[in-house]
């Protein structure tokens, strides 16, 4: 897909990955649809970076957990575009047990249900709404993001930064993803980008990680095969890839982990053999 010209609905463009991604199909030339609704300071960088007098850009304030205002979103997609061609499926919460604790906490009363509703449910809302907007431009793509969290849950090193209800709900999203490219074809692609520990979201730059002991940290990175973090910036290079150069892909999970899943054990030496 030509992203020049196209309209891209970025979900969580407030925050460092959406943000990365946004920018990056900016330098393609697509046109922005751009909801937010938490996180201040970080909406009124956004409107500074692409809102504003003469652009043409969509940025409204969008409860993503809630029907009619996803309805809202579409209907107002719709009036000023007049379709879609880009859903950019980036919308989580995930509590860490490092920082949050278990649900039993009265802080985490409400922790579960904000979980699957952000990470799970809104992302069914926002594909069923943009679906015909995607289908009436003939061509259309959606990249779900997700985490490895719907792989190994609380496993492991990586238990300390996933929580139950999160990681459930990235398994769910997966099988959607799956279903989605099903209803979708032949006009619309849908794919996955399962991200594993990336600065600003369960790396670096979170407080989570930073409630961390070295040695924790050290045990992520080492479970990791190439024994780093991933990027915002390298997150958004793999989802221009999906939309711009992969017309034959759908239906497809891209793990974009670093190695970690594969991490932890490694192929033992050839034995002599005894024949």
């Amino acid at each position: 897909m030509i992203i020049t010209g196209k309209r891209a609905l970025v979900l969580g463009a407030s925050r460092s990955i959406g943000r990365a991604i946004a920018r990056k199909l900016a330098e393609q030339g697509a046109l922005l649809i751009l909801p937010w609704l938490d996180w201040p300071d970080s909406v009124a960088t956004l409107e500074q970076e692409f809102g504003g007098k003469g652009s043409d850009n969509l940025l409204m304030r969008v409860d993503v957990r809630k029907p009619e205002e996803v309805a809202g979103l579409a209907a107002a997609i719709d009036r000023q575009y007049g379709g879609l061609e880009i859903l950019i499926n980036n919308i989580e919460r995930g509590g860490m047990p490092i920082l949050h604790g278990g649900y039993h906490r009265e802080i985490n009363h409400e922790q579960w249900q904000l979980e699957m509703d952000t990470t799970l449910h809104a992302k069914w809302l926002l594909f069923e709404h943009a679906l015909p907007l995607l289908r009436r431009r003939g061509e259309g793509t959606v990249v779900n993001i997700t985490s490895i969290a719907g792989i190994i849950g609380r496993s492991g090193p990586a238990g300390l930064l996933f929580n139950d209800a999160y990681a459930a709900a990235n398994r769910g999203a997966t099988l959607l993803t799956e279903t989605w490219a099903q209803q979708a074809a032949p006009t619309v692609r849908v794919n996955e980008l399962m991200l594993g520990l990336i600065d600003s979201r369960h790396g670096p730059g979170t407080r989570g990680w930073d409630l961390l002991s070295r040695q924790q940290q050290q045990d992520l990175l080492t479970h990791t095969l190439l024994r780093r973090t991933g990027t915002p910036e390298e997150v958004a290079q793999a989802v221009v890839f999906l939309i711009r150069d992969a017309d034959f892909l759908t239906g497809a999970v891209i793990r974009m982990d670093g190695g970690y899943i594969l991490g932890g054990e490694y192929p033992a030496a050839m034995p002599e053999g005894y024949l």
